[in-house]
């Protein structure tokens, strides 16, 4: 039997809108979603170049860095993926109360684990933006050459080639770079946070 944990949660009298009002602006995570390669780093950290010049307190989480602390126990397994994004959702919503714009940059490759992510915030607080490319751009760009190496056999379970990609069904925004430039992409991202009141225009 398990021991039972005695654990609560302990509010205080300082809450997300409070930082909010001080930050002058809502907090959010904005979670980029796409193959290798598709441009989502590359985007995120344009954003968050912008949105600093802006005066906005934003904190990136980049699937990579990531993986260099907080997540470097893990591998690539089904259930290693799982762990991976669970840990990140749960930063985010820390970073998300604290009102920060979040940006991460995961592929994430599977719709349930985006679900669970979603169902830690409150409405509004998640913004899913699929960074769409096509496989063969993708590993045409292939930034990292981690495609080549997959398709040697170097690299086991590696989404697009021997582990799945399900691609949003209702994401906030859809960001095609095959068509965009990455300004145009930012700039997408910009005009839907204004439109929704989440900055000042």
């Amino acid at each position: 039997m398990m021991e039972e944990k005695h654990i609560t949660w302990h509010e205080g009298s300082v809450i997300k809108q409070d930082r909010e009002k001080i930050k002058g602006h809502k907090g959010a995570v904005l979670w980029f979603t796409g193959l290798s390669g598709s441009g989502k780093s590359t985007i995120a950290a344009e954003l968050e170049n912008v949105l600093h010049a802006a005066g906005a307190h934003t904190y990136r989480l980049d699937g990579d860095n990531v993986r260099h602390g907080l997540n470097s126990d893990l591998g690539f397994s089904d259930g290693d993926r799982v762990e991976n994004i669970r840990r990140v959702g749960e930063v985010s919503r820390l970073f998300v109360d604290a009102g920060l714009i979040t940006l991460t940059a995961f592929i994430s490759p599977f719709q349930k684990d985006r679900e669970m992510v979603r169902s830690l915030f409150n409405e509004g607080e998640f913004i899913e933006i699929y960074v769409k490319a096509s496989l063969e751009a993708c590993e045409k760009r292939d930034p990292k050459g981690l495609y080549a190496k997959a398709r040697k056999g170097k690299i086991h379970q590696f989404t697009g080639i021997d582990s799945p990609y399900e691609p949003p069904t209702a994401p906030h925004l859809v960001l095609d770079t095959e068509k965009l430039t990455i300004e145009e992409a930012v700039q997408l991202i910009v005009s839907y946070l204004q439109k929704h009141k989440y900055l000042k225009n």
